[in-house]
């Protein structure tokens, strides 16, 4: 099994399946290098290394120092952390039924949201569309998800998405999403006044004042996929010119 080496001015590291990652390479560029998180792709082993185990980009991000490996799989595979979209499919006394595109449905409690209590919880029917947290992750159990901030109690964006649009995406893109300098979404956001949740699981919301302009940004989104910066700003400059 070869090591990776990595080199300050390399800017794309792509790993393979059994490939073990250098603690120098994950610990640099850190303010809290001894809290790391390791999202979907990345595995610790038992002798304290850190081992990709799929095909992909490495990626960071300094939030947290997470770290994880994006590729373009088609199933979606719960991590923790990770905010996902979701549509109810059941419900209980206890919980909801989720249906988050992975290989089986992930549980939502009754009080995991802001202010719930026993005397005093959402109602949610089957076929809500829910933006949820996933608090837990195991690939032997059911996902675990909460609608609601850990830290703070607080809803912060979590809950209901009414009305809007949802579109399907792959989860790459919509990791790149993600990105608060994403290019798309700066240059719809010059043009068109519009909500957007994204979850790490390839769904994505958008809501805007007219159906128009939800088409419109929609589109761009899924053309964005494949096309560089002058590429990106020459086709949202032309959808927008056809309004």
């Amino acid at each position: 099994m070869a090591s990776i080496t990595t080199e300050e001015e390399s800017k794309l590291l792509i790993v393979l399946p059994g490939d073990q990652l250098p603690e120098s390479g994950l610990m640099e560029d850190s303010s809290a290098a001894h809290r790391l998180t390791l999202g979907p792709g990345l595995a610790p082993m038992d002798d304290d290394s850190i081992t990709a185990v799929k095909a992909g980009i490495l990626k960071h991000n300094a939030v947290g120092n997470r770290w994880w490996v994006e590729s373009n799989q088609r199933r979606y595979v719960a991590a923790q952390g990770e905010s996902i979209i979701g549509v109810v499919t059941g419900k209980s006394a206890e919980h909801y039924k989720v249906d988050i595109g992975a290989s089986q449905p992930a549980l939502l409690g009754v009080l995991a949201f802001e202010g719930a209590t026993k005397r005093n919880k959402p109602n949610h029917n089957i076929g809500d569309l829910l933006y949820c947290r996933v608090s837990m992750a195991n690939k032997d159990m059911e996902a675990e998800l909460e609608c609601m901030n850990p830290t703070t109690g607080k809803a912060d964006g979590f809950g209901e998405l009414k009305g809007g649009f949802v579109i399907k995406i792959s989860l790459g893109l919509a990791r790149r999403l993600l990105d608060p300098k994403n290019l798309v979404l700066r240059l719809l956001g010059q043009h068109i006044p519009f909500e957007m949740a994204v979850g790490t699981n390839g769904k994505v919301w958008v809501n805007s004042a007219s159906t128009q302009h939800t088409i419109l940004i929609c589109n761009a989104i899924r053309n964005s996929e494949y096309l560089n910066s002058g590429e990106c700003s020459a086709m949202v400059k032309s959808l927008v010119e056809k309004m």
